[in-house]
C-alpha cells in the first residue's frame, strides 16, 4: 500500500515501528572540518593513555570507554550502538521468528521493563505482567541493561530455560520465574467474533508484516456475518512494523489525511505520513481499546484515529512510546542506532511519555491499587497535561501516551484480598504452574465438550488450588492467602481452564463478563448508528 509523505519524510528506506523506540531508518552521515578535528584530538588522547599511563591501559578499551561516556551523556535509552552480534539479536527480533520467552520490553527508569507479554507465548503462560521490571537474568543483576543486552540474555535455544527476577506494580518483594523458551511466531490477528447486539470484535495484538490484510480480513468477514459496528482491540499490543500501523490506520480514515508527524531538528527526519485510500469503513462506528500495554504503532492508530473523530477510544492510557531511531553503519560492521526524532498525533500530541510520577517517573511499584484481575490499577494520568481540540471540537488530552475518550477499569480489589494477591504473587511462578496443572486435570476429569466453555467452579476449587501451591512452595499454612484471595483465584482459575479447554476464543468468552472497558465498548455501539453517534 502506497503512502503519502511530505518532501522532507521522501528519503525514508526503511521504517519499522518497535516497542523499543521504533521507527528505523538509515542513511549516510558526512563529517565536518571541525568534527574530523576533534576526532584527531580523541585519537592522539588515546595513543597517549595507552603509550605513557603509569599502568597498563588496553587501546581498544579507551575507545569503548569514550563511546560508553558520550552515549551516557545524551541521556537516551534507546540510542546505543550495536556490534554485530547484537544487530543480529535487533534484526531477529524485529522479523518475530525466534527463540525466546515472547515479552516486549523496553528501558525505562534505568530498568527492563515488560511493555506486554505476547499471549499464548511461555511469558504469558508464566504469569508475566504488563508492567514487570526485570530485575536479574541468570543471577546477573539487570539494573542499567540496554534492550540489546536483555534480548541477548532472555534469548536462547527452544527447549532451554532461564531464571529471571521480576518487580512488579503493587508487590513489594522481586518475585522468581523460570521460563522454557520456545520458538516464537507472532500472529496479527488470532481470531474474530460476532458479539451481541451485531458488534464484531477485532483482537489486533502486533503490528506484524501481515496485520493490515490480516485486520481487513476479518472485518469484512464479521461484516458479511451482520456485524452494524466495529471494536478494534489494540489491548497489550506493543507495536511492530510502522507501515502496518499506517495501513491500519489507512483503512478507517479518509484519503489524505494525517495520521503521524515526525519531528526532529533541521538536519533530521521532518514530515507529516498521510492516509492513501479511502475509509473502508465508512459509515461503521468504531470503537479501540487501549491500555498500558498498548505501544507505538498502536498508539499511532489510536492517536489518529481520536484526532480525526473516527473512532472512540475506551480503557486506560497507553504506554507512550514514540521515538524515531536512525540505523548509521559504522567501521568493523557495527550500527548506531540513534534518536532522531519524535513521533506526534495529527494535532500534535507527543506520543513519547517520560512516566507518572511527580518527577517524571513511574509510581512506586509496592503502592498500587489491584483490580479484580490482579493488575496495578494505574491512577487517571490527566492532571496537568495540555489540552488540544479533535476535529470536531472535542478535549483530549496531550503530554504523552494516549489518554482514551472513556476510562474503564475492573473492579478494585478490596484492601485485605490485595495484601492476600501480593502474597501470591511473591509466589508468581509456583502458582502459575499449579494453575495449569489443576486446570489440565480438570479437565480430564471433566472433558470439555460443545463451543462453550460454561463450567462452574466453586470455592472448594479454589481452596484446593492454594492448597496445592502451599505444598509445592514455601507459603506457610494461615499465610493469609485464603480466604482473601479466593475472588481472585477463582477467576484466575476460570480463565486458565477456559483457555486449556476451548483455546483463546473460550477464554476470551469467559473473561468477558468481567472485562470492563469491553462491556464498556458494547454499551457505547449499543446506540450508535453512525460514528458520529459514538460522540
Amino acid at each position: 500500500m502506497t503512502r503519502k509523505r511530505s518532501p522532507a519524510a521522501s528519503g525514508i528506506v526503511l521504517m519499522l515501528a518497535l516497542v523499543i523506540g521504533g521507527w528505523l531508518i538509515q542513511r549516510g552521515m558526512g563529517r565536518s572540518d571541525a568534527v574530523v578535528v576533534e576526532a584527531r584530538l580523541l585519537d592522539e588522547m588515546v595513543d597517549y593513555i595507552a603509550d605513557l599511563y603509569v599502568e597498563d591501559v588496553d587501546r581498544q578499551q579507551l575507545y569503548e570507554y569514550a563511546i560508553e561516556g558520550i552515549l551516557e551523556e545524551l541521556g537516551d535509552p534507546n540510542t546505543s550502538v550495536l556490534d554485530t552480534s547484537a544487530y543480529e539479536d535487533f534484526r531477529i527480533q524485529t522479523e518475530g521468528d525466534y527463540g525466546g520467552l515472547g515479552i516486549e520490553i523496553t528501558d525505562r527508569d534505568e530498568y527492563i521493563t515488560v511493555v506486554a507479554p505476547l499471549p499464548g507465548t511461555p511469558a504469558s503462560r508464566a504469569g508475566i505482567r504488563t508492567g514487570d521490571r526485570i530485575i536479574e537474568v541468570a543471577g546477573e543483576g539487570a539494573r542499567g541493561w540496554s534492550v540489546q543486552e536483555a534480548v541477548r540474555m532472555l534469548r536462547g535455544s527452544p527447549g532451554s530455560s532461564v531464571d529471571v527476577l521480576m518487580e512488579r506494580p503493587g508487590v513489594e518483594a522481586p518475585i522468581p520465574f523460570t521460563i522454557k523458551r520456545e520458538r516464537i511466531r507472532l500472529r496479527s490477528v488470532p481470531f474474530g467474533l460476532l458479539l451481541e447486539d451485531s458488534v464484531g470484535y477485532v483482537p489486533l495484538r502486533v503490528f506484524s508484516e501481515t496485520a493490515t490484510r490480516e485486520v481487513r480480513a476479518v472485518a469484512d468477514s464479521l461484516l458479511d456475518e451482520g456485524a452494524t459496528s466495529l471494536i478494534l482491540d489494540l489491548r497489550g499490543n506493543p507495536g511492530g512494523v510502522l507501515d502496518q500501523g499506517l495501513g491500519v490506520a489507512d483503512l478507517f480514515l479518509p484519503d489524505g489525511t494525517d495520521v503521524v508527524d515526525t519531528r526532529g531538528d533541521d538536519r533530521g527526519i521532518n514530515g507529516m505520513l498521510r492516509a492513501s485510500s479511502e475509509d473502508h469503513y465508512e459509515g461503521v462506528p468504531l470503537v479501540v481499546l487501549v491500555d498500558r500495554g498498548s505501544a507505538s504503532a498502536s498508539e499511532i492508530v489510536a492517536g489518529s484515529l481520536q484526532d480525526h473523530d473516527r473512532a472512540l477510544l475506551v480503557g486506560t492510557s497507553t504506554f507512550g512510546k514514540g521515538s524515531v531511531q536512525t540505523l548509521l553503519y559504522l567501521p568493523g560492521g557495527n550500527m548506531l542506532k540513534l534518536t532522531t526524532a519524535r513521533w506526534f498525533t495529527p494535532l500534535g500530541r507527543s506520543i513519547e511519555r517520560t512516566g507518572d510520577g511527580p518527577d517524571g517517573e513511574d509510581p512506586p511499584s509496592g503502592h498500587l491499587a489491584l483490580d479484580i484481575m490482579g493488575r496495578a490499577a494505574l491512577p487517571a494520568d490527566t492532571a496537568g497535561r495540555p489540552v488540544v481540540t479533535s476535529q470536531g471540537g472535542r478535549p483530549l488530552f496531550g503530554g504523552g501516551g494516549i489518554v482514551p475518550d472513556v476510562l474503564a477499569r475492573v473492579d478494585t480489589l478490596s484492601a485485605d484480598e490485595q495484601a492476600a494477591v501480593r502474597l501470591l504473587f511473591e509466589e508468581a511462578a509456583g502458582y502459575s504452574l499449579a494453575r495449569f496443572d489443576y486446570a489440565v486435570r480438570y479437565l480430564q476429569e471433566r472433558p470439555a465438550s460443545g463451543g462453550a466453555p460454561d463450567f462452574e467452579l466453586t470455592g472448594a476449587e479454589a481452596e484446593e488450588l492454594l492448597a496445592l501451591l502451599q505444598a509445592d512452595t514455601d507459603l506457610e499454612p494461615g499465610s493469609g492467602i485464603l480466604p482473601d484471595a479466593q475472588r481472585f483465584v477463582e477467576i484466575d482459575l476460570e480463565l486458565e481452564i477456559a483457555l486449556q479447554g476451548w483455546g483463546e476464543i473460550g477464554e476470551f468468552r469467559r473473561r468477558t463478563p468481567y472485562d470492563a472497558p469491553l462491556q464498556a465498548a458494547l454499551g457505547v455501539l449499543r446506540g450508535a448508528d453512525s460514528p458520529e453517534d459514538l460522540f
